[in-house]
């Protein structure tokens, strides 16, 4: 039955393969003249549709390599070689048949992800009954219960006292994790021995697992990118082979040394090494959770020659902890309360820490009648009774706040302000520890050949230059904006340059750097549609193994289409000497074929490289009263 549907999948291999076998068989029976008729005829049908093929590519500006194999089928026919001609054909036509094996091996972590996604989901209902729903059913609020071993449908937060999860698929990391009541838990992840309810705090098209499928479904589809590389070679290597051939046939004086070159000339190892190395490089960053969109973009990481970071939730943690806070005209459980009416309307990541702060404390936020997040400046509401109210950066708050000054802080601190009319209420100090992998990460890039790297930062100098210090890097723009992001990367050189960041205000110079790649494992909707390549692991030191991953993948690609080459070149040779008869030198070519896939798939293989944490341990910080500042 398997081998019925792999003819029906590709029929012109079962035509080739059928045509091969009657065509010798007539040649064992005598009939040579109804041999070269059937042989002929298949001949005929794929050079038609190969050339049709060809002539679309040549319209769309692309030089194929087509027209070398569409030479030499005709030429054997018109030489009587058409055992040869057949041997071809079949060539040509399994090519796909091989490259889509092995593309589907090397796709297997991106399949993994998509299969896994979940297609239903338990609902508690009011009276305690079970009712089995649809994911894309599930709405924020419902209750759900997840069965041992089941992948959790939405994402949410746990009701039940604890649960352990497996969160491989999102974090890489083997373990199963145990989380606690009001933790949040994440689609796409599994449930260990024990059914536990949850709370939907998304549905599913916002859930991040959803997310991430739809990032690696762009990943599979994307081809074109891939053949690009194979294509710088299509034209000098179609006009050296025509160049052997019509030399072989002008010395020797016989018509039949050209077909027996191009024979060996047939171009499959370039049509497919390339695209088999690629999406085997994808799969392998694939499984050390970074999803690259397309083979465009491991080409051009492989290139990277200067990378730029944004500071919050990339280099950092992105879970700041509330240091201080530090009393205006407001006390400072007034100050926080202010600041957690506000922030509640915010996708800042200062903005959980302040609410979850006020709740810890047991104030109730301020009531606020309406928000709105100015981007990359703060939270600007308005109070019940009408009072403005701003939460943010020094600049944003002192465009209400005459003669604001400014909080000192130490290395690593950074200070959100709050006004409420046209009075500085206080100021929150909080801090966001480095990544302990951070300075590793940038360690390892420069070890990869990078020669420049920068912080992108919408904070203040001094607390990115700390951060700069303690990652060790030595360029740094603080206070940016958006567009003065974009214009520092435009005119960032050494290129390509790659971005690494996370925010929504990151999207655009995700976009317009040569390379972007978002850190996605909390969510960033924007940035990750923006980036190439998505970290799905919350972990920056996926995006060196990355860079690691994409240089050998291009290294790996261009090996095997030398390889490929030189081999052809060295039969090509022997055939314009007479030495290799068509019939022979086109079943040798199956073995050039061979050697130059299995050469390809190398880029499965290989394991990610180390990058070392940062010296001493990581300790979370607690939230610090003022009385102990």
């Amino acid at each position: 039955m398997r081998i019925v549907g792999f003819f029906r999948s590709y029929p012109l291999v079962a035509l080739a393969l059928a045509a091969l076998v009657l065509t010798l068989g007539l040649l064992g029976l005598g009939a040579p003249g109804a041999a070269q008729i059937l042989a002929t005829a298949v001949i005929a049908l794929v050079v038609v549709l190969t050339a049709i093929d060809m002539v679309r590519d040549l319209l769309a500006g692309s030089w194929g390599l087509d027209v070398l194999a569409v030479v030499a089928m005709v030429s054997t026919v018109l030489v009587g070689e058409y055992v040869a001609g057949l041997i071809i054909v079949l060539m040509l036509t399994g090519g796909e048949a091989i490259e889509d094996y092995a593309a589907g091996r090397a796709g297997r972590e991106l399949d993994a992800l998509i299969s896994r996604a979940p297609a239903f989901a338990n609902r508690l209902t009011a009276a305690g009954e079970i009712k089995r729903i649809p994911v894309r059913a599930v709405a924020p609020g419902d209750r759900l219960l997840v069965r041992p071993a089941e992948v959790l449908p939405v994402d949410g937060v746990l009701e039940d006292a604890h649960a352990s999860i497996d969160e491989s698929s999102l974090t890489g990391e083997p373990l199963p994790v145990t989380r606690t009541a009001g933790e949040e838990v994440h689609s796409g992840t599994v449930n260990g021995t024990e059914a536990f309810t949850m709370r939907a705090t998304a549905t599913e098209q916002d859930s991040q697992y959803h997310a991430i499928v739809e990032l690696v479904g762009e990943a599979v589809a994307s081809k074109a990118p891939m053949v690009r590389l194979a294509d710088r070679y299509a034209v000098p290597f179609t006009v050296l082979s025509l160049l052997i051939a019509g030399i072989s046939w002008a010395v020797s004086g016989e018509a039949v040394r050209f077909a027996e070159v191009l024979v060996v000339a047939t171009p499959c190892p370039l049509l497919i090494a390339a695209p088999v190395a690629f999406m085997g490089g994808m799969s392998r960053t694939a499984r050390i959770g970074v999803i690259v969109k397309n083979g465009g973009a491991i080409e051009t990481l492989s290139r990277v020659r200067s990378v730029a970071f944004d500071k919050t939730g990339t280099l950092t943690r992105g879970r700041p902890e509330i240091r201080a806070v530090h009393p205006g005209s407001l006390p400072a459980d007034e100050v926080l309360a202010l600041a957690a009416g506000a922030e509640q309307y915010s996708v800042h990541v200062f903005a959980a820490p302040i609410v979850a702060a006020a709740h810890r404390r047991e104030l109730r936020p301020a009531e606020v009648a309406e928000a709105a997040e100015v981007a990359t400046n703060g939270v600007q509401a308005t109070l019940a009774d009408g009072t403005e109210v701003r939460v943010g950066k020094p600049a944003f708050v002192a465009e209400r706040v005459p003669g604001l000054r400014r909080t000192p802080l130490t290395a690593g601190e950074t200070a959100v302000y709050v006004s409420r009319g046209d009075e500085l209420a206080g100021t929150i100090v909080l801090a966001d520890p480095v990544r302990p992998e951070a300075p590793g990460t940038v360690a390892a890039l420069r070890g990869l050949g990078v020669e420049r790297c920068a912080i992108l930062t919408g904070d203040v100098a001094p607390t990115a230059e700390s951060i700069a210090a303690e990652v060790g890097i030595d360029t740094v723009h603080a206070e940016c904006t958006p567009s003065t992001k974009v214009d520092i990367v435009a005119a960032a050189r050494p290129r390509p340059v790659l971005m690494v960041g996370d925010g929504i205000n990151d999207a655009p110079v995700l976009a317009a750097a040569d390379v972007g790649i978002a850190m996605g494992a909390r969510g960033a909707t924007a940035a990750s549609e923006a980036a190439a390549a998505v970290v799905t692991a919350d972990d920056i030191s996926t995006v060196a193994q990355a860079v690691a991953i994409a240089r050998r993948t291009v290294r790996i690609a261009l090996q095997s289409i030398w390889l490929g080459i030189a081999i052809s070149l060295g039969l090509m040779l022997v055939a314009a000497f007479g030495f290799l008869p068509a019939v022979l030198g086109a079943i040798l070519q199956e073995g050039v074929d061979l050697v130059a896939i299995l050469g390809a798939m190398r880029a499965l293989g290989g394991g990610p490289i180390a990058v070392p944490p940062a010296s001493g341990e990581d300790h979370p910080g607690d939230f610090v009263s003022p009385e102990r500042v």
